[in-house]
């Protein structure tokens, strides 16, 4: 890819659908993500998508499931609005564009509250590992190779051994699991579209405020709590910010320069940061057949081949 061709698409990244827009198009923020290898924001998007969710779990107690959820989207629509003027890019958007922020933002809300729902009731490792399984079936339909179907049963497996005897013990844990690993592939696939269309952080910050409008009236009144301590309220937002303003936006800047193939090789580094995460932050701690089923799942997701773009 030539200076010229990465410039285009790290201009992309961060908003030309909108050219109104100075703090999201200006020259310093193109030219950084342009600067930084895409890599470098993968790693970033890496940390924190795990980090944030970490931190949530610690506060389900004060404020419920749905609740945090609810807080999460709502401080990512939030920060994102004035930046990205979401009502302008969907009134401007023509009619594919418009089904395609559509279906992204319905993908981050329901995607958001499975997640958390799986995190209430399982180990933040189980999670993730169930959410690669999922790209790796994807590419298997994609791609019927000896290589995908080999990645895809040493990825089950791991995630068998991860799973233990969670498939009777808790069943709707496993359930919003799988839920949010089929959306978490939705996420990837529409997300890279937005991205390689122009969109970008913009189209983001669209999908945000529909994701918002979606679950305001699901986890509202769960979220109450949180007005009434600002101690709570503070740290909400700051899950807000670590779960879906950092990462996402360092996943379009990443998937604008990444092929597919690349982004998706790269994704098998999430299980291991969420079992860091989840031992650091949460005091999970996997046991030998653990750290083997995450080992398996990482095995797995590297030696898959994705769809051709």
């Amino acid at each position: 890819m030539t200076r010229q061709t990465q410039t285009r698409a790290a201009n992309r990244a961060v908003g030309r659908a909108d050219a109104t827009h100075p703090v999201l198009t200006g020259p310093a923020l193109g030219g950084l993500a342009n600067a930084l290898p895409p890599h470098v924001w993968f790693c970033v998007s890496a940390v924190f998508h795990y980090l944030g969710p970490a931190f949530a779990v610690l506060l389900f107690d004060q404020v419920g499931v749905l609740g945090m959820a609810w807080l999460r989207i709502a401080t990512a629509a939030l920060i994102f609005a004035p930046l990205t003027t979401p009502w302008r890019i969907f009134a401007r958007a023509a009619r594919a564009q418009r089904l395609l922020l559509l279906a992204f933002g319905a993908c981050l809300a329901v995607m958001n509250c499975s997640f958390y729902l799986a995190l209430e009731r399982l180990p933040i490792s189980l999670v993730a590992a169930i959410e690669f399984v999922g790209t790796i079936g994807v590419a298997l339909v994609g791609l019927r190779s000896l290589r995908n179907f080999a990645a895809l049963a040493v990825a089950v497996i791991g995630t068998l051994l991860l799973i233990d005897v969670k498939w009777s013990s808790d069943p709707l844990g496993v359930f919003w699991a799988f839920l949010n690993g089929a959306l978490f592939v939705g996420y990837i696939v529409i997300g890279h579209r937005v991205a390689q269309v122009g969109y970008g952080i913009a189209g983001l910050g669209a999908a945000m405020a529909i994701a918002f409008v979606i679950v305001f009236p699901i986890g509202l009144r769960e979220a109450l709590p949180a007005f009434s301590s600002p101690q709570l309220f503070v740290a909400a937002i700051g899950v807000g910010i670590c779960s879906s303003v950092i990462p996402y936006i360092c996943d379009q800047l990443a998937m604008a320069r990444l092929p597919r193939a690349s982004f998706a090789l790269m994704l098998s580094l999430l299980p291991l940061t969420a079992t860091l995460i989840g031992i650091v932050v949460l005091s999970q701690m996997p046991g030998i057949p653990g750290c083997l089923g995450i080992a398996m799942v990482i095995a797995g997701v590297a030696m898959h081949k994705p769809m051709p773009q």
